[in-house]
């Protein structure tokens, strides 16, 4: 039997950081793989400072180093009796400019320049520069503002012709190869699914990964269209949708309906609509994604100091507090881990962040979380009784038998610090349930259907790792069926005992 990553440390040191906390860790971690990363013993030491999933960014390097990067992953994962998931986050319709013949400029508060996708590569200069994005001149017009490279620079547009876009320098700054535009309140037409990001759609499928993230969703048509290439390519991965554009806001209800996780991106977003309503709209969103029984992850600079630096800022600490107690399933890490001089640290140092901000929730043990809804299936009014019976019964651990993970799902919307073990025959399922706050995936194949034995398994396997002791209560959920999906449909309490 393998099992997930418990998080029951005490003084285990990584370099310069020491992770101090002896309460399982609850919120995921999502770590970026790259260049910092390429090594087994680095994989394996985050791994050990509380690292959940691992993230392949498509916007940089080729599916042969994301194949190869993957690969070292798993076998690092097996060797150590580790379940982590994947998640291939696609590149999406990133607009950038085109190349400089000197690889910058410098835009100066006043000066004129332009923007022109008729302009080739290498050929920007002072005056302007070439954009990948071909209909830009489009979807502009005098009076808009500009954003260059994440908000650091600023453009007014004074006017288009033809394909070029003239403009004035507001904010001044080095502008460098292939940095970023954004369109202040958004409203650029380019499709959230490209080219690349089909061709990437079917590696992800090929390579079983576990969650692809669509990039600048607009609509929940563009969720649709990405499962749909997925399921033709064979994959069976999850959808996680990146809110980076404002227009996704509009209609922020259906697209988390029509998806299976939401990622606050926060890179763009801010750009798009400013920071000053950022912080508000990040909570608004894990608030409704919750309520729909969907996963939310928060991401973006969340420890971007700790590229360089050891340790975080008091900043970025109350960023990633805040971001756990507002209830996301997963805090993420980019550059940090990808391109960091601290990979390992930066996992710990957010590890230790997250055990801290979930002792201090103020809603752990009692919740009213859909007691005024109606359920539509029996397995989810299973989770809800599991949770409400935890939360007022001294319960030290939840067992849920399943088979797809959805059971495990629903509980996890409950705010509690009881933590939910996964047991199920599937990898699959096992990995897809690293991303649930709370859940704790467990490789468990029975070899016994009289109950009697399938309980003295389970404790056998629970006792062994010191998760519950001789005469601890445990709630149960399994189905009838065995081997089908969605068939929970009933709960037990059982005191824990070796000699059943």
């Amino acid at each position: 039997m393998a099992l997930g990553t418990w998080n029951a440390w005490s003084y285990i040191h990584f370099g310069r950081y020491a992770i101090i906390a002896r309460m399982r860790k609850r919120t995921k971690i999502v770590a970026t793989l790259g260049p910092s990363t390429d090594d087994p013993e680095t994989l394996r030491a985050m791994m050990d400072a509380g690292l959940n999933l691992a993230r392949l960014n498509f916007s940089h390097g080729d599916q042969a180093q994301q194949r190869k990067r993957l690969t070292l992953l798993r076998e690092v994962a097996k060797e150590n009796g580790r379940i982590i998931g994947v998640i291939g986050d696609l590149q999406g319709p990133k607009i950038r400019v085109r190349r400089f013949e000197n690889s910058s400029v410098k835009l100066r508060i006043g000066d004129s320049f332009f923007i022109d996708s008729s302009l080739g590569e290498r050929e920007g200069n002072e005056s302007g520069v070439g954009v990948a994005y071909e209909n830009l001149h489009k979807d502009v017009k005098a009076g808009d503002v500009l954003l260059l490279n994440d908000g650091q620079m600023t453009l007014k547009v004074d006017r288009v012709e033809g394909t070029r876009i003239h403009t004035t320098v507001v904010v001044g700054g080095i502008l460098s190869d292939h940095k970023g535009i954004n369109r202040e309140g958004g409203g650029l037409s380019a499709p959230a699914l490209t080219d690349k990001d089909r061709s990437d759609i079917k590696f992800a499928a090929e390579m079983g990964m576990d969650y692809i993230a669509v990039s600048f969703v607009r609509s929940a048509d563009d969720i649709n269209e990405a499962r749909r290439l997925l399921k033709a390519a064979g994959g069976t991965g999850l959808i996680i949708a990146k809110i980076e554009r404002t227009e996704a806001l509009a209609c922020i209800d259906s697209i988390i309906d029509a998806t299976d996780a939401i990622m606050v991106a926060r890179g763009d977003l801010g750009v798009e609509m400013g920071y000053a309503e950022l912080t508000g709209m990040q909570k608004s969103i894990i608030r409704r994604t919750r309520h729909k029984t969907k996963v939310v992850i928060t991401a973006t600079q969340m420890m971007e100091s700790m590229i360089n630096s050891p340790i975080p800022t008091r900043a970025e600490v109350s960023d990633v507090a805040n971001a756990v107690m507002d209830g996301s399933d997963a805090v993420m890490l980019s550059a940090e881990t990808a391109v960091g001089n601290y990979p390992v640290e930066v996992v710990a140092a957010m590890s230790n962040v997250c055990v801290g901000a979930e002792k201090h929730s103020l809603t752990i043990g009692r919740t009213t979380h859909r007691l005024d809804d109606k359920f539509e299936k029996v397995d989810e009014a299973i989770a809800m009784a599991v949770m409400y019976t935890a939360n007022h019964l001294k319960v030290k651990a939840i067992i849920a038998l399943t088979e797809s993970g959805s059971t495990t799902l629903w509980m996890s919307r409950i705010r509690s610090d009881i933590p939910i073990y996964a047991f199920t025959p599937h990898e699959e399922t096992s990995r897809r349930v690293t991303l649930y706050r709370g859940v704790y995936p467990v490789l468990f194949r029975p070899g016994h259907s009289e109950i009697r034995e399938l309980y003295r398994d389970i404790f056998a396997t629970l006792l062994s790792k010191n998760i519950v002791d001789e005469g601890d209560l445990v709630i149960f959920t399994k189905g009838d069926l065995s081997g089908v999906s969605g068939s929970t449909n009933s709960m037990q309490i059982v005191e824990v005992s070796s000699s059943v």
